[in-house]
């Protein structure tokens, strides 16, 4: 019995987020150009020819899993900022969610991981770069106007909020690499100690 526009659709919608997910391991782990469309192939068990259905190259692989990077992010702290909570309670939030991701996904950590290893790169696609240069400073901007918001109201530490936002964003960054090198081994640090830096 031949499937029908649904099943299609899922079929196709599982196998994109087969050759994703195993590309995110690939390039995280290799870089762009030591990862061959093989070797995606190899990692998700379906055929090249089957991987070219999907995507022309692997270089809109990459650029696929750089917008996702910044679609997730972008939504998680658009979703933060319009919380109805107390600043202190927003970054709280940011740090608990962030360090549990870090934890328990293996993906986590390689998107922070790739998402920096391509801001500093010149040897990746052209609309990669574009994606990077459009968003990377929204969630640095939305974890500014929270801690401006909570030093307005006497509850984060007065020191110059954009370094705030980098200090933020750097330790997460940091802990991704460090995920990232430690795999199973890793452990996220209390919150708490986080949270000294900026209550």
């Amino acid at each position: 019995m031949p499937r029908n526009r649904e099943q299609n659709e899922q079929m196709r919608s599982q196998r994109t987020e087969q050759i994703l997910a195993a590309s995110l391991r690939l390039f995280a782990k290799r870089g762009l150009s030591a990862t061959k469309i093989s070797d995606i192939a190899a990692e998700t068990g379906m055929s090249q020819g089957l991987i070219y259905h999907y995507y022309s190259s692997k270089e809109e692989i990459y650029t696929e899993i750089i917008k996702d990077a910044f679609r997730r992010l972008n939504e998680a702290v658009t979703i933060l900022k319009n919380m109805n909570l107390p600043p202190e309670e927003k970054i709280k939030k940011a740090f608990d969610g962030l360090l549990i991701n870090l934890e328990k996904s293996d993906d986590s950590a390689r998107y922070h991981y790739l998402v920096a290893q391509a801001s500093v790169s010149d040897a990746i696609p052209e609309e990669a770069k574009k994606t990077i240069k459009e968003n990377r400073d929204y969630p640095y901007q939305v974890i500014e106007e929270i801690i401006r918001e909570g030093q307005e109201l006497g509850t984060i530490k007065k020191y110059d909020a954009k370094e705030m936002a980098v200090i933020f964003w750097t330790t997460i960054k940091g802990l991704a690499f460090h995920k990232a090198v430690l795999e199973n081994r890793f452990k996220a640090p209390s919150a708490d100690i986080l949270m000294e830096m900026f209550i």
